[in-house]
């Protein structure tokens, strides 16, 4: 693994429960200011192996980027950590890791 990966992943790790973040934010804190698709391939290629809180990631804006099944889903998850979630999928910024 490289440690750009290494480096996304421990961010990823650092949400706490009943926070969120975003692609962006995660990529800067990584040492990647321009990086958010790669924290996108990280959580897909690695969510597993990992056991990342791959829901606990979300857009800048405050919205869940997947659709349909994963949406739902994503919503439920961050709603039992407490994180409110609008029905349309959006979470307000003070849900957003400082």
């Amino acid at each position: 693994m490289t440690q750009t990966n290494q480096n996304i992943i421990e961010q990823i790790l650092s949400i706490p429960e009943g926070k969120v973040s975003s692609y962006g934010d995660i990529a800067k804190r990584a040492g990647l200011p321009n990086g958010a698709r790669q924290v996108v391939r990280v959580l897909h290629s690695m969510t597993e192996k990992h056991n990342l809180p791959w829901y606990r990631v979300i857009r800048s804006d405050g919205r869940i980027a997947l659709e349909g099944d994963g949406k739902v889903l994503q919503m439920s998850m961050l709603r039992t950590e407490g994180v409110k979630v609008s029905v349309e999928g959006r979470v307000n910024k003070e849900f957003f890791m400082m």
